[in-house]
């Protein structure tokens, strides 16, 4: 396939996902009974940043204008190991892949083996090309080179199984939000997003807030009420309860709107339904800090990743910093 077929391709599977069909609708819900934390409104979300951020003609083709794509690419075979944490996390390395004109084989996660299976099978009935491009296996053997997303302890297997190939291998990472105390309302209710957006689940998720001392923290609980509708959902509010509960047997201070609970700690990962917070008095030196932290993903404050964009990437947003468009095309 050419580059520009290659592009139409992408364009017409974004037009496809937008016009919201049956099929696409059954896949949702099977999604969701397969796996809880994928409710139908957050594979909508995602699917609607995939739409508007990556499958857009112009954005696509100004992408490939960036890295001067052309069709002399020598095709080689990539792995990839896909995340299954939020709906579809493993779409951008996918992309990539195609996108550059390298052949790639792909290990679904166990959480997140509806949404993009389909996708894929998809564009094998509206591009019978795809079938040599895109491949599935449970077994990773024999790529030219891999990239491979998963936990700390995951990294270390991947390490040792690929080291030996040109890799990108991701480890845990998480978001921070730095706030002055001086935010709108309609900041502090962006960064809600930033916060529950798939229940937390991301590495782009702020986990951990950064206030100066005597920070008021009422205005923030009150933006934060957005989500109070996921008490509702049984696996968010068992976690909920089970961590109040140890607020509660620990006699630690805790401050709650019945939703989230947030806490003092200087560690910047937190569990689903809590939010950490630590006091801070020089903002330009934590900023710098923060930006060194091989943990952090994003900065959530003004000038930097602005509020309630943390899940809305874009096709030159690379995880971890590492661009992932040049490491395809070295190869």
């Amino acid at each position: 396939m050419k580059l520009v077929e290659r592009i139409e391709t992408m364009v017409e599977l974004g037009k496809y996902l937008r016009g919201n069909p049956s099929g696409w609708q059954e896949v949702r819900q099977k999604a969701f009974e397969s796996n809880k934390w994928f409710t139908t409104e957050f594979i909508d979300l995602a699917t609607d940043n995939i739409i508007s951020q990556f499958l857009q003609k112009d954005k696509l083709e100004e992408w490939a204008r960036h890295y001067y794509l052309d069709d002399n690419i020598s095709p080689k075979n990539i792995g990839i190991i896909m995340a299954g944490n939020i709906p579809m996390v493993g779409f951008h390395d996918m992309l990539c892949a195609f996108i550059c004109g390298h052949k790639q084989t792909i290990r679904l996660s166990s959480k997140d083996t509806v949404l993009l299976k389909h996708i894929i099978e998809t564009l094998y009935v509206k591009s019978p090309e795809t079938q040599g491009y895109i491949t599935f296996a449970d077994m990773l053997k024999g790529c030219d080179a891999y990239i491979a997303t998963g936990s700390n302890n995951s990294s270390r297997y991947f390490n040792q199984y690929f080291g030996v190939y040109p890799n990108i291998i991701r480890k845990n990472r998480t978001s921070v939000s730095v706030l002055s105390g001086q935010e709108s309302d309609k900041q502090l209710e962006q960064l809600a997003d930033d916060v529950q957006l798939y229940f937390g689940l991301g590495c782009r998720n702020v986990t951990m807030l950064y206030v100066p001392e005597k920070y008021d923290f009422i205005r923030l609980l009150g933006a934060f009420k957005k989500y109070s509708y996921m008490a509702d959902h049984t696996k968010y509010k068992n976690n909920y309860d089970y961590y109040l509960a140890l607020q509660i047997m620990n006699n630690r201070y805790y401050i709650t709107n019945g939703t989230i609970i947030l806490t003092e700690d200087e560690q910047p990962f937190s569990a689903i339904s809590t939010l950490h917070y630590s006091y801070y008095t020089d903002q330009a030196a934590l900023i710098d800090n923060l930006k060194k932290d091989e943990n952090i993903q994003c900065i959530v404050t003004e000038g930097m990743t602005e509020f309630g964009q943390s899940q809305a990437p874009g096709l030159f947003t690379y995880a971890d910093g590492v661009d992932t468009m040049q490491f395809l095309l070295a190869l």
